[in-house]
């Protein structure tokens, strides 16, 4: 079939790029070189969409929080992240997280059934040259772009592409938690008893950081011993090496998380545990359980032994253990338009994670503006951004040049990347933040064009 726009990488972005476009009768190649004989360090299967990390969307909150306002945003646009995220879902709380295998085959069989596009298992080299009669390209190849294509990137663009580690957190099977220790609670009982909780004493929890100071990390190759750690998926073992009671402010936060099990005659403490490892459902069958930021670079030996120390978790089974991988990313601001297209090659634009943006849902948010982007230039419209205090907009804004070149890390997104309100009391200015961008995203999303339901 012949092409109007070229998507290279079937992830999250890529996907989401191919819905928009193919939603418009714009014809797209989309190229995934899983199922074609490459696979990446990270990847497990050749499902388009796969998530490597974590199952979790994050919240679903739109009222007070940025990555809700961004799913908020995002369902008004139709995303097909979002559609196939409320068939995969499973139960966490204020938080969205979905069946990994369900929510793959639902992005999967939305794309085949667009006769606009056609999926190819196909590895690409490099970029395609401008005047080639290739169309538009957008390269949404993701963190682990294999390195033939990342070596033409950085031919195109003449500049390095920046680096760093994402660390993978374990699975643990359901049947091999003791409940009899373990309780199942959110903070605060906030979106309902969804985590599974493992309590530990002070003298559990000081052993148990040692523990994470004294294993077996996993050896460092030569070309990535530089590589930074981005803050958000911080290795646990990172974080325990920053201070005694860093976890305990962390991941292993245990306010608001009240013991049925204990006794105040056992614990002095009473019923609230010294710190608190949580679990959160990975699967729609509830049989698989994901460590809540345990991402880890130890040995899958060491992870064994140590994990099996957590309270509940003495006979734990691990469906996966956890991993590192290399990330690359290239400078956004410097390199690419406000269209996300690079600016010495104007028919390619990045998408994704490629381009600096962190998570799930942000991959994909970026995915779908740039589908949007292209379908406009190919009716020869005049693309208008969206609104920089909105999610997407701010989202975008420090991607395309509001973020400082220098120094450009990957980010989330937050309410620190929106223009500043006027002086709100602090307990409603997230609510303020959400309000005026829900307005204002309305406002753009009347005035351009819609893809009939």
């Amino acid at each position: 079939m012949a092409h109007d726009v070229h998507i290279i990488g079937g992830g999250l972005a890529g996907s989401e790029a191919a819905w928009q476009l193919g939603r418009r009768g714009v014809r797209v190649r989309l190229s995934e070189m899983r199922g074609g004989g490459d696979m990446t360090p990270a990847h497990h299967t050749d499902g388009l969409a796969e998530l490597v990390c974590s199952n979790s969307f994050r919240s679903d909150d739109d009222e007070k929080n940025a990555v809700g306002l961004l799913h908020h945003e995002m369902r008004r646009l139709d995303s097909l992240v979002m559609r196939a995220g409320e068939v995969a879902r499973v139960p966490a709380g204020s938080a969205m997280a979905v069946d990994r295998d369900v929510f793959s085959r639902e992005v999967q069989s939305a794309l085949e059934a667009l006769p606009a596009v056609e999926v190819v298992r196909e590895r690409i080299d490099t970029l395609p040259a401008a005047g080639s009669g290739a169309g538009l390209t957008i390269v949404a190849t993701g963190p682990l772009t294999a390195a033939a294509l990342a070596g033409s990137i950085a031919q195109a663009t003449g500049a390095e592409s920046l680096a760093f580690f994402d660390a993978i957190a374990p699975i643990v099977h359901h049947d091999s938690i003791d409940m009899d220790v373990c309780w199942m609670a959110a903070r605060w009982d906030k979106g309902g008893k969804d985590y599974i909780n493992c309590p530990m004493t002070r003298d559990q929890y000081l052993a148990f950081h040692q523990g994470l100071l004294d294993g077996e990390k996993t050896e460092f190759k030569q070309w990535e011993a530089d590589t930074p750690y981005f803050e958000g998926c911080m290795p646990i073992e990172v974080m325990a090496s920053r201070g005694v009671d860093t976890l305990r402010y962390g991941p292993m936060k245990p306010v608001g998380l009240d013991n049925p099990h204990w006794a105040t005659a056992e614990h002095p403490s009473g019923r609230w545990a010294y710190a608190v490892v949580q679990l959160r459902q990975d699967n729609k069958l509830g049989t698989l359980w994901n460590m809540v930021g345990f991402q880890t670079k130890l040995k899958h030996a060491e992870q064994v032994r140590l994990f099996r120390t957590i309270p509940g978790l003495e006979n734990a089974e691990f469906a996966r253990l956890g991993g590192l991988h290399r990330n690359t990313f290239l400078n956004s601001p410097r390199l690419l338009d406000r269209q996300l297209r690079l600016k010495s090659a104007p028919h390619i634009r990045f998408a994704g994670q490629v381009t600096g943006c962190e998570g799930y849902v942000e991959s994909s948010a970026v995915g779908l503006l740039a589908g949007l982007m292209a379908a406009e230039e190919l009716a020869g419209g005049a693309w208008s951004s969206p609104p920089p205090t909105s999610a997407m907009g701010a989202l975008l804004g420090h991607i395309t040049g509001d973020a400082e070149a220098d120094g450009y890390q990957p980010m989330n997104v937050n309410f620190g990347l929106f223009p500043p309100l006027p002086a709100t009391h602090k307990k409603q200015r997230k609510e303020a933040y959400t309000t005026r961008a829900k307005a204002d995203f309305g406002a753009w999303l009347s005035a351009i064009e819609r893809v009939p339901a």
